[in-house]
């Protein structure tokens, strides 16, 4: 174990719903592969219940006092896990249920919180109510989204822009039925806002096919729209990525008068196509050039220059290859979510004084040699790092559903033993 290995036991508040749902999976991922101690707080449990108020013949004030109190119980709960879990910081995403009243507490009880705000501040204007409350408002955005965040009183910001998990966003072989399934020239994933139907109307002479949901109501585009318009899992979405000669990848607008709109951020699935070695187009994004470079993704300024590009590459199979892999390089070294989360926790602990704790025995101290091997198919299938304590290991054990197998049974066991050993 290196000497200067560090763990935290961190707490990770998901939203009920939304984009920012599998981001949080990964992080807890990855904070669990570095060796930190990992609690989740399932919020999207709690959504069916959110959902079904809307389905009361009520006012919609008191609707909407019915939503306020229900997300203030999950607002609690989040409190009492806190309380049982003891973690060194809380880190929630984007919409995560932590109310201003609940962030205050817990800024009073002096548990560290962070926040990674992964969308558009622009659109997205709820975190001028919210990020004072934080200790650590970490976003995908610059200027001048910092100078706004300085003018509430927000001093501990991070720009931490998107980022994709190698290991699941990589390239498959697929079969020639899932070939043909997923597979075409051109193909879009994600929602139908209202740039991107104007924008794909001019694309329909291609062998076109689109992927997501929230494209209703469009009778241009309802024959390239696959699946009946349902959401697309994320299994699906690296199957589509891989099939596809040409993934287009056209930024959201909610404004329909411009297809490709002027913006900064880079979105996730940036990453995850690169991730995945797919060849995309992507519209130009200011942040895109200090990500990646101009040979390892192609970028398209409006709908001429992305028609003249996708006939192009269309005819040159080679390039998109050589620039699907090189764009995949550079998501490996530089954007996964293992290095994000290094940076927004040495981030943490920089400002907040957070104190880590130094593990004292790995699992590897603890068990027999003979059992290396099980046990690193046991720590792969758990997620976490070699260098997980053993008390940790116990912890993750315990959280596991279903039969225990010989090995997990051994090390609870082990671990009833140690705590009989010491009382004696």
């Amino acid at each position: 174990m290196p000497e200067d290995f560090q763990r935290l036991k961190i707490l990770i508040v998901l939203p009920m719903y939304g984009g920012s749902l599998p981001v949080g999976r990964s992080c807890a991922q990855a904070l669990k592969k570095q060796g930190h101690l990992v609690e989740v707080f399932e919020a999207p449990g709690f959504y069916s219940s959110f959902t079904a108020l809307k389905e009361l013949r009520v006012s919609s004030v008191s609707l909407e006092q019915l939503e306020n109190s229900f997300l203030q119980v999950v607002s609690n709960a989040v409190l009492a896990k806190v309380d049982f879990f003891e973690p060194d910081l809380v880190l929630s995403l984007a919409q995560a249920p932590l109310s201003r009243q609940a962030l205050r507490k817990l800024r009073g009880d002096k548990v560290p919180t962070a926040m990674w705000f992964v969308e558009d501040f622009q659109v997205f204007t709820y975190w001028q109510a919210f990020a004072p409350y934080y200790d650590i408002f970490a976003v995908i955005q610059k200027e001048p989204f910092f100078s706004q965040l300085k003018s509430i009183g927000v001093e501990n910001y991070l720009y931490l822009p998107m980022a994709a998990d190698p290991d699941f966003h990589c390239p498959v072989n697929l079969s020639p039925v899932d070939q043909k399934k997923w597979g075409s020239d051109l193909s879009f994933m994600g929602a139908g806002y209202p740039n991107r139907r104007r924008a794909f109307k001019e694309l329909t002479h291609y062998d076109f096919k689109i992927w997501g949901s929230e494209w209703q109501g469009d009778t241009v585009l309802a024959p390239y729209l696959q699946l009946q318009g349902r959401r697309i899992t994320a299994e699906e979405c690296v199957k589509i990525f891989n099939a596809s000669k040409i993934n287009l990848n056209l930024h959201s607008s909610v404004q329909g008068d411009k297809e490709v709109q002027p913006g900064d951020f880079v979105n996730p699935r940036t990453f995850e196509l690169a991730s995945c070695a797919a060849f995309q187009l992507v519209d130009e994004r200011t942040l895109m050039p200090e990500l990646f470079d101009q040979d390892e993704l192609i970028t398209f300024t409006d709908m001429n220059d992305l028609k003249e590009k996708i006939d192009y590459f269309l005819s040159n199979p080679e390039k998109r290859i050589s620039l699907g892999q090189k764009a995949r390089d550079r998501v490996i070294q530089d954007h996964t979510y293992d290095r994000r989360m290094r940076e927004l926790i040495d981030f943490a602990v920089s400002r907040k004084g957070i104190q880590t704790r130094q593990a004292q025995y790995t699992v590897f101290d603890e068990l027999p040699k003979d059992l290396k091997n099980e046990l690193e198919n046991l720590l792969s299938e758990l997620g976490l790092s070699k260098h997980v304590s053993f008390e940790d290991l116990v912890h993750y054990v315990r959280q596991e559903k279903g039969q225990l197998s010989s090995l997990e049974t051994a090390i609870l066991f082990l671990d009833e033993w140690r705590k009989q050993y010491k009382k004696n």
